[in-house]
């Protein structure tokens, strides 16, 4: 049986060194390495290179265990456990020397999250759980905000760059959450931007157009944090589903209820 203490200390430690990886070579970094992968898509051969690094320890952790990975070094497959990876949260910050990029790294065991950290390389801030476990920050426990109403809270988000379907709902929004709450922030890192709610910096966070890669191990987070999860619906689709709004539980429900309403769930 898997001790996910001692797992989580393992991972907690390759994501550090990975994260060492990606600070050494930020110094040398210019913009002629990026590669388009789409529209607004970007990667670099740090991406790849971070990516193997972590499959590589990920594998021996877990021998048996399977990859969803955002760069593809490991193709997923059929395994009780499977690892969820995201080598480099943050690309376009990363490619101009703009803080935050993150590392992110979830488990599933049997389609539920056992483990989750979130490794935000430029100020070296490392969050943490595993299943049953609170979150940590480094070495100090934390836990989501206490905020009341949504007047009281500082709302994240993140913007599409590829999928404009939903834009002009979600710039109602964007003006909503400007006139009613302490104001909107946009780090560039959905993987931040969860570890934060969980940790009480923002008090929730939305976005759409995201990857199970982009929001695994910081939806996990927020969870072990005290805080809700789900997609825009209210439902649990928010690793597959491209969607999700994650909240302290005070303010949860008023803030779904926003989302819900201007952002036509459905009408894709």
């Amino acid at each position: 049986m898997v001790n996910y203490g001692i797992l989580c200390g393992r991972v907690v430690e390759l994501a550090k060194e990975t994260g060492n990886l990606i600070r050494e070579e930020a110094k040398r970094f210019t913009i002629d390495d990026v590669e388009a992968k789409g529209m607004h898509d970007y990667v670099s051969y740090v991406d790849r290179q971070a990516e193997e690094m972590l499959v590589s320890g990920l594998k021996e952790f877990l021998p048996d265990s399977t990859f969803i990975a955002e760069e593809g070094t490991a193709a997923e497959g059929s395994a009780p456990y499977k690892w969820i990876v995201d080598p480099l949260d943050g690309t376009t910050n990363f490619i101009h020397g703009l803080p935050p990029y993150s590392i992110s790294i979830a488990l599933m065991h049997e389609n539920k999250l056992v483990l989750g950290v979130v490794y935000e390389i430029t100020l070296d801030e490392c969050f943490y759980a595993w299943e049953g476990s609170p979150v940590y920050l480094n070495e100090t426990k934390v836990k989501v905000s206490d905020a009341v109403a949504l007047s009281q809270s500082l709302i994240s988000t993140g913007f599409p760059y590829n999928d404009f379907t939903r834009m002009r709902q979600f710039i109602t929004t964007l003006e909503y959450f400007m006139k009613n709450t302490h104001g909107l922030r946009r780090l560039g890192s959905a993987a931040v931007d969860l570890a934060y709610v969980a940790c009480g910096r923002f008090d929730a966070f939305y976005e759409y157009s995201l990857k199970p890669w982009d929001v695994a191990a910081g939806a996990f987070l927020v969870q072990q944090a005290g805080g809700k999860v789900s997609d825009f619906n209210g439902n649990g689709n928010y690793l597959f589903g491209e969607e999700i709004v994650a909240a302290n539980p005070l303010v949860f429900e008023e803030f779904l209820t926003i989302i819900r309403s201007f952002m036509k769930v459905n009408g894709k």
